[in-house]
């Protein structure tokens, strides 16, 4: 009887513990990452933004149905991030994933169409199903609300018609960056001040348009005469120089000079060189010459060159030239033209760190220099098959008749866009009249020799890059759009407006948001060869010996359970 008291002791222990440890469970979430790049783990920036959360964020993620295979990976990675927000703030963080095709309560307009309105692109993809091919339109968005502010996020930055491993392996990178940098935003709405100068010629037209509406959104965007301004005022985080065409005075300059020895961030897209594809469209040829700008030496200060001259790529935008027909009809086939760039990212810096191809026209090439106390970063440069061509040179549409002698693109990597960053020195050190110096005083602004902080200086060698084309049909396109390719197979936005918002970022020393930008998820990829030798082998293993080890365990205990009970 005791025994049998015991016994029932027991069980109900058993039954205690086991109900203790699933309470405790319940209230209670570990998780170990043991991935080497900590692919589970958010990093402080994320956690501390985390915590500052005084009201409820909504977030709805529009990866919901019937998905292709690199979406679907892409919903199930956005689900295991959004659920380790959750985990270090329940109370703030709420989440849920909805279908683009789903009808809005109470209205007869689906989520997709208001994504549209908000400034969606969808993606159309063509998936391989039983019946054949199917078009698929993807929303690669997540919608975050918070208090009166409501923010788009695009997880999925390239939009061909094809994706790879390779871009869904970025995108799922840069997910924790994205949502650190509107969470940011939300938290601490003041933006910053940005100067956008205009006094020498730079573009303000419709050229800009992109331009405006992409900064604008995370900046406070002023637009800044240098030739009407007696210095360049602190509060500005960063002066923006975007292709200048009449030369900078000295004034000018000494503004420039000292804008940056007061720790100032300085952001250029420089044409060199006049050569414009608009006059292309007038007669067939053009001569590119110098523009004069006057900014050589005053670059060469800082450590860098623009040259002279003309980049040519074999890897290349496109273009569409006449082949053939008539005068009245002529017959149109798009080429690789040269003259236009796309470069691909070194991955080498938190600026182009994960961002696609960039695309370009007329670009010139950079060296740098010596300059003492500064460090160098080639953030852009050409392919391995490319070459410079010295101006003044002219350019013929007449180029593309021929396929072009892969002999002559025979250099590699030639710098077209570098970051300068540390302690600069002046141009006009030991040059500089005294009374110009009194005068600096008197406004506010004393004249120093060196730097007091370290500056940051990017020159990018091509203008157009922030630019944007525009349409008579679609009006102002996205930077990094052909005009040419709208609505041909060749139709791709390229990764400019990335490049640029990366660099704004990392002149404004969003230290936090960087960091979580350089995570980096290392794709590891089978061996294909190495599989297909080994498939039997791995297939017998997998699939054949858990059978043959439960018939083996079967065999054995019936063999025991009958010499147990034979006798």
């Amino acid at each position: 009887m005791q025994k049998i008291i015991q016994h029932k002791w027991g069980w109900i222990v058993l039954i205690a513990a086991f109900a203790s440890v699933n309470f405790l469970a319940s209230l209670v979430h570990t998780k170990f990452d043991l991935t080497k790049e900590k692919r589970y783990t958010i990093s402080k920036a994320t956690k501390d933004a985390l915590r500052n959360l005084d009201e409820k964020v909504d977030i709805t993620v529009f990866l919901k149905g019937n998905l292709p295979a690199g979406f679907q990976k892409l919903a199930n990675t956005t689900n295991d991030f959004l659920q380790l927000l959750k985990d270090n703030n329940s109370v703030s963080i709420n989440y849920q994933f909805i279908s683009p095709d789903d009808v809005i309560e109470d209205s007869h307009t689906t989520y997709a169409d208001t994504l549209t309105a908000l400034g969606a692109t969808p993606i159309n993809l063509t998936v391989q199903v039983k019946q054949g091919q199917e078009s698929k339109v993807i929303f690669p968005y997540v919608l975050i609300k918070y208090k009166n502010d409501e923010q788009l996020i695009s997880l999925y930055s390239g939009n061909s018609r094809m994706i790879t491993q390779d871009e869904i392996n970025n995108a799922e990178a840069m997910m924790e960056y994205k949502f650190l940098k509107v969470l940011d935003a939300f938290i601490n709405p003041e933006k910053p001040l940005i100067a956008y100068s205009y006094g020498n010629g730079e573009v303000t037209d419709i050229r800009t348009y992109d331009l405006l509406e992409t900064v604008q959104r995370d900046y406070q965007l002023f637009t800044f005469d240098i030739s009407k301004r007696n210095f360049i005022p602190d509060t500005f985080k960063i002066l923006m120089i975007v292709k200048p065409s009449l030369q900078f005075t000295e004034d000018e300059k000494l503004k420039i000079d000292q804008y940056l020895m007061r720790g100032g961030k300085i952001l250029c897209f420089i044409d060199n060189l006049h050569a414009e594809q608009d006059s292309l469209g007038l007669k067939p040829e053009l001569i590119a010459y110098d523009r004069n700008l006057n900014l050589t030496d005053l670059l060469f200060k800082y450590g860098i060159r623009i040259n002279t001259d003309l980049v040519m790529d074999l890897q290349c935008n496109f273009m569409p030239f006449v082949v053939g027909g008539s005068r009245e009809n002529p017959q149109y086939e798009f080429l690789h033209w040269n003259y236009y760039p796309l470069f691909e990212s070194k991955n080498n810096h938190t600026i182009n760190r994960n961002v696609g191809l960039i695309s370009s026209r007329f670009v010139n090439s950079i060296d740098t220099v010596k300059a003492d106390g500064i460090t160098k970063t080639i953030l852009l440069s050409t392919s391995t098959n490319s070459r410079k061509l010295g101006t003044p040179a002219l350019i013929s549409l007449n180029e593309n008749r021929n396929t072009p002698e892969d002999i002559l693109f025979n250099q590699a990597n030639i710098p077209v866009a570098v970051l300068a960053e540390g302690k600069f020195t002046s141009l006009y050190k030991n040059r500089i009249a005294q009374e110009i110096k009194d005068s600096l005083q008197k406004m506010g602004a004393p004249y120093l020799d060196e730097s007091i902080a370290e500056g940051k200086l990017i020159v990018v060698a091509d203008g157009d890059i922030v630019l944007n084309d525009a349409s008579q049909k679609y009006g102002p396109l996205p930077m990094g759009m052909n005009i040419y390719t709208i609505g041909t197979q060749y139709e791709y936005q390229f990764a400019n407006r990335e490049f640029l918002l990366n660099s704004l970022e990392y002149l404004t020393n969003k230290q936090g948001i960087i960091q979580a930008r350089n995570k980096e998820q290392i794709l590891r990829l089978l061996n294909t060869s190495k599989v297909e030798e080994e498939k039997s082998t791995w297939q017998f293993i997998n699939i054949g010996l858990p059978v043959l080890l439960i018939v083996f365990y079967g065999w054995i205990y019936n063999f025991i359970r009958k010499r147990k009970y034979a006798a």
